[in-house]
C-alpha cells in the first residue's frame, strides 16, 4: 500500500479512493476561459484540477482558480525553477516537475526548499519524450526499465534534499510501456503513484488506450490518482475516470448491465438501457442494474445483480437477486428507478 500523501484539501494514498485529475487547456493568457473550465471541470467531479504556469504572466492564474472552486490546483512547470517557487508563493496545492529537466541541482533544491516551507507536495513527473541520454543508451530506448529508472532517479533527488512529500509519474504513450513502468515503480518505492496514457488523442482513440492501461494497473492496485488524457474537452477527461473507476468496482455508483440483444428480445432493449444509465449515472448507490432482454434467461444470467428488469412480448419482468418479483406491464423504467431509490 501506498503512503498517504495530502494535496490541499484532498488526501490520496493509503486507503483513501481514487482521485480524478485532469488538466486546463484554455490558453494561460485567458484567465476567464481557465476558470470556467475549472468550475465545469469540478462540477462534472473532478477532485484534482492541474494547469501550465509557463511564465511569470501565468502566475495569476493560480488565486483566480483557488477562488473559483475547492478542490485542489497543480501548476505544471517544465524547465524553469523560477516559475515553481513562484507558483508556491502564489498558492499552487502542488507542483509538478521533471527535476531532469530544470537546471542544476541548486534549482531543485530551490524549489524543493520553497515546497518545504509550504508542506507543498511535488510531482516528479517523467514520460518517454524526457529520459536523460545516459539512461536513454542504457536500455537502448525509451522502455519500461528506462522510464522507471528515471523517474526513480528524479524521487532520489528530491529526496536528497531532505524532503519525501512526492508523488510519482511514469507516462508513456504505448500503453504497454506504461504499465511496465508502474509495475516496476511501484514494486521500488511505497509513495503515491499518478497514472494515465500521455497523449493518448482523440476521445474514441484514446478512452480506450486508456482504459487498458489504466484498469490494468488499478487492477493490481497499482495508481493513487488517474488522469484520462484526452484530445479535447477535458470535461471529457473526467467522464472517461469515472467510467473507467466504474468498470472496475472503484467508484461508488449504479453498475448497469445489460445484455447485446438477439432474436428473443421483445422491448426496446438498447433505449430502456440508455435511458436508465443517463438517470443513474450520478446515484452514489454500489447496485449492479441489471436490463435483459429476455424473460426466460434473463434472471439467471443476471442473478448476480441486486435488481433489473427482462423483457417479454408486451411486458417486463422486476426481479432483485435472481428472484422474479412481479411482472410489469408498463412504466418500466419508472418502476425501475423507484425501486432502485429504495435499496
Amino acid at each position: 500500500m501506498s503512503r498517504e500523501i495530502r494535496i490541499g484539501n484532498t488526501a490520496i494514498g493509503g486507503e483513501n479512493h481514487i482521485v480524478i485529475q485532469s488538466m486546463l487547456n484554455a490558453h494561460h493568457l485567458d484567465v476567464e476561459g481557465n476558470v470556467e473550465q475549472a468550475k465545469k471541470l469540478e462540477a462534472a467531479g473532478c477532485e484534482i484540477i492541474r494547469v501550465s504556469i509557463p511564465n511569470s504572466e501565468a502566475l495569476k492564474l493560480i488565486p483566480a482558480i483557488k477562488n473559483a472552486v475547492e478542490i485542489p490546483l497543480v501548476a505544471d512547470i517544465h524547465f524553469d525553477y523560477k516559475m515553481a517557487v513562484q507558483s508556491v508563493e502564489y498558492g499552487a496545492d502542488k507542483i509538478r516537475i521533471n527535476p531532469g529537466n530544470i537546471g542544476s541541482e541548486d534549482n531543485v533544491k530551490a524549489v524543493v526548499d520553497a515546497c518545504k516551507a509550504h508542506n507543498i507536495p511535488i510531482r516528479v513527473g517523467v514520460n518517454g519524450g524526457s529520459l536523460e541520454k545516459d539512461i536513454l543508451e542504457k536500455y537502448h530506448g525509451r522502455t519500461p526499465e528506462a522510464i522507471a529508472e528515471s523517474a526513480l532517479r528524479n524521487v532520489a533527488l528530491v529526496e536528497k534534499f531532505d524532503y519525501d512529500n512526492i508523488v510519482i509519474s511514469a507516462k508513456s504513450s504505448d500503453v504497454a510501456t506504461m504499465v511496465k513502468a508502474n509495475r516496476l515503480i511501484a514494486a521500488n518505492t511505497d509513495y503515491p503513484i499518478h497514472i494515465g496514457i500521455t497523449e493518448a488523442g482523440v476521445p474514441s482513440i484514446g478512452f480506450t488506450k486508456s482504459a487498458i492501461g489504466i484498469g490494468a494497473l488499478l487492477i493490481d492496485d497499482i495508481g493513487d490518482t488517474i488522469r484520462v488524457s484526452l484530445t479535447g474537452d477535458s470535461v471529457e477527461e473526467v467522464e472517461a475516470a469515472r467510467r473507467i473507476l466504474k468498470s472496475i468496482n472503484k467508484f461508488e455508483c449504479i453498475d448497469i448491465i445489460s445484455c447485446p440483444t438477439c432474436g428473443r428480445t421483445e422491448i426496446d432493449l438498447p433505449t430502456i438501457a440508455e435511458e436508465v444509465a443517463e438517470r443513474t449515472k450520478n446515484m452514489h448507490k454500489n447496485l449492479k442494474v441489471a436490463i435483459m432482454g429476455c424473460v426466460v434467461n434473463g434472471p439467471g444470467e443476471a442473478s448476480h445483480a441486486d435488481i433489473g428488469i427482462a423483457g417479454g412480448k408486451d411486458c417486463a419482468i422486476l426481479f432483485k437477486h435472481g428472484q422474479i418479483v412481479r411482472k410489469l406491464t408498463e412504466n418500466y423504467v419508472e418502476t425501475l428507478l423507484e425501486e432502485i431509490e429504495k435499496m
